[in-house]
């Protein structure tokens, strides 16, 4: 029941992939992006579109890094007086839009950055896919009332560039993940 929110990770790559094929339905294009929530931690799966993209090598990468640093971006064009709150707001909503509909019996498919043992068995993809031992990792799961139902599996084949983003990502992500629990063990004394 404890989720990390990855969905506007999501909704900046339908965005940014819009913008260089503008005649693909940013609403309706979804790209699995799994990992964490914070630069190289970031992994879109450009190869697993619900559209197919076509994309060049050159693109892959553009796509990839605005992806991950989609923040910076804008915070840098705010000149360092804000962030990206309306992108947040947007995908806040859409996830908990995504929670409703989901206690309410349908069944949803969002993002997020969960406790893998929520599903063991759904894990076992993305554990082969390099996530080793790590605890934590945004997959997209389909919602349930009682939270996660399953994760989804993986739908197609992970890219060599794909597979070598994760395991930057999980490096990054070991590092997070010990600091984040150290952090909350010491504050519970």
């Amino acid at each position: 029941r404890l989720f990390g929110v990855t969905t506007l990770d999501v909704v900046r790559a339908s965005r940014f992939v819009r913008d260089i094929r503008p005649k693909i339905d940013a609403a309706t294009l979804r790209i699995p992006v799994i990992g964490g929530h914070s630069g190289n931690t970031i992994v879109p799966l450009l190869s697993m579109a619900s559209t197919p993209l076509d994309l060049s090598e050159t693109e892959i990468a553009e796509l990839t890094n605005r992806i991950q640093f989609g923040g910076d971006e804008v915070v840098k064009a705010k000149d360092g007086a804000g962030s990206a709150t309306l992108s947040m707001a947007y995908a806040g909503a859409r996830f908990a839009d995504s929670l409703i509909r989901a206690i309410k019996g349908e069944k949803t498919v969002e993002p997020t950055f969960i406790h893998l043992a929520a599903d063991e068995a759904g894990a076992e993809a993305y554990r082969k896919l390099g996530v080793g031992s790590l605890e934590f990792f945004a997959v997209p799961v389909e919602l349930g009332s009682q939270g996660v139902a399953r994760i989804m599996p993986l739908n197609g084949n992970v890219t060599d560039g794909e597979r070598e983003a994760v395991a930057v990502a999980v490096n990054a992500l070991d590092a997070n993940i010990s600091t984040g629990l150290n952090f909350v063990r010491h504050s519970a004394k």
